[in-house]
């Protein structure tokens, strides 16, 4: 005898309508669940993500101290725009952006202006956006055309800045890479700046390779171009990951507002900066580097409140975390642990190139972060590597280069603070074990297939079969 299932709510999670019927993801839900079901029912689905500590694939910080996370639960109701009625969290804002001009060498760090964000994708169009109106500002008083901005950049950036230039209408001045040097140089840009230039960019650690580009060099060029012709355009230092990295392994380094024209700087909280997604944080070198006319004040929340922001409504705790690291770790602090990142990045590092089977992409390191290719050709590729590590959990990305250095194929793994030397020497195992997996095996065969928990039943079996890629 078979007994018709009932919704108990005092049975067993299993024994529920839950856990027999499916959720349909184009439909909203007719009737709720109890609160335990509902969490068991995603909880089990996201165990089939990533393991966070894994995922060497990320930039994002997936750890902190227990004290963080309680201050984190604290804030998670607070409107950060809410600045009448949470002041102190708005204060914590202020003062995060002058301990940074302080980290990066404001002229005056009591002079600089800035704001917290999502993260660096919005801190960068916020500051281009800010250079791009400065720009239109002086060319309408001196009675010249503003109808072809244009922002000067290389192809090693992040796909924020042709976001940008696309969202805001500018013309998109992308210099390609070189199938043998991933980074800008002066000469490089000289050639693309001309009056109509709101801004240039210049990234300290890249995303593609972890290199930074020669910004003192592209700083003097700037500088002379300035006395030359007049032309007075602004550098902007993408510092994403590479900002919270730079003042403590490298502090003789000149990347930041000690340089002339670097008149903002963007900087990820949720990288090096130590701190769970999603902040960032953007700051001028001083008031006169963000127009007056970009900054709103709204009263409708009670008491007039100025907003440089692309979002209103946004939590408070993560920029409440920032401020607990800067308390809790200090110079010292943030030193030691990028010290720490830096030397297992260096192992790593090493460790690769002496197997004769990689060559370093990177092997300066201006940031913990390791990018190497295969050296020769085994019968094999970075994609089949990175298949291969998936299987024991490792997420280890295989990637091309951007034009004119597509035909470079490469592996990155960034090393954050919770990858310690133990876990790099299990991943060198995992690695060496795929390598010679992969040797054995020819001709090569890779199978991907991805979790498809929500996908409508009748279209299940197209998107989960098995693709199956034959490589010689």
């Amino acid at each position: 005898m078979t007994e018709t299932p009932t919704d108990d709510p005092f049975g067993p999670i299993h024994g529920r309508r839950g856990f027999r019927e499916r959720v349909d993801p184009t439909r909203f839900p007719a009737e709720g669940m109890q609160a335990d079901e509902a969490y068991e029912l995603l909880h089990t689905a996201l165990m089939l993500d990533g393991r966070e500590t894994l995922n060497l694939a990320s930039f994002v910080t997936t750890w902190m101290e227990p004290e963080a996370e309680a201050l984190i639960h604290d804030s998670l109701r607070k409107n950060h725009i809410d600045h009448e009625e949470y002041p102190a969290a708005s204060l914590v804002e202020e003062a995060c952006v002058h301990m940074l001009g302080d980290l990066f060498n404001a002229p005056d760090p009591a002079e600089v202006v800035g704001v917290g964000t999502i993260g660096s994708s919005e801190a960068i169009m916020l500051g281009l956006l800010a250079h791009k109106r400065s720009w239109r500002d002086r060319r309408q008083a001196e009675g010249l055309p503003t109808d072809r901005p244009n922002v000067v950049f290389g192809a090693e950036t992040h796909v924020v800045w042709d976001k940008f230039a696309n969202y805001f209408d500018v013309e998109m001045r992308k210099i390609p890479m070189q199938p043998d040097r991933y980074v800008l140089s002066a000469a490089d840009v000289e050639g693309h700046l001309d009056e109509n230039t709101i801004a240039v960019g210049a990234v300290l650690g890249t995303t593609h390779i972890g290199e930074a580009d020669p910004i003192e060099e592209i700083n003097d060029l700037l500088v002379r171009v300035k006395a030359e012709e007049g032309w007075d355009i602004p550098l902007h230092v993408d510092g994403a990951s590479g900002a919270f990295v730079a003042p403590f392994a490298h502090p003789d380094l000149r990347w930041d507002f000690r340089l002339e024209q670097v008149a903002s700087i963007n900087a990820s909280g949720h990288k090096y900066g130590l701190v769970y997604p999603g902040v960032g944080w953007l700051v001028f070198r001083d008031k006169s580097k963000l127009p007056e006319d970009l900054v709103f004040s709204v009263n409708y929340l009670g008491g007039a409140q100025p907003t440089y922001t692309f979002n209103f409504s946004r939590g408070s705790a993560m920029i409440q975390a920032q401020m607990y690291n800067f308390l809790r770790l200090g110079r010292t602090g943030y030193s030691s642990i990028v010290a720490n990142t830096l030397a297992n990045a260096r192992h790593l590092n090493e460790e690769l190139e002496a197997t004769g089977r990689f060559e370093i992409l990177n092997p300066g390191l201006a940031e913990p972060v390791v990018t190497f290719k295969i050296a020769g050709d085994p019968g094999f590729d970075v994609y089949h590597l990175s298949a291969r590590l998936r299987e024991d959990g490792w997420i280890v990305p295989a990637y091309s280069l951007p034009p004119d250095a597509e035909d470079v194929h490469l592996m990155r793994v960034v090393v954050r603070l919770d990858l310690s030397r133990q876990m790099i020497d299990l991943l060198l195992r995992d690695l060496a074990k795929a390598w010679d997996d992969l040797e054995a095996e020819q001709p090569v065969t890779r199978s991907s297939s991805k979790p498809d928990l929500w996908t409508a039943p009748q279209h299940a079996a197209a998107h989960g079969k098995a693709r199956t890629r034959h490589v010689r």
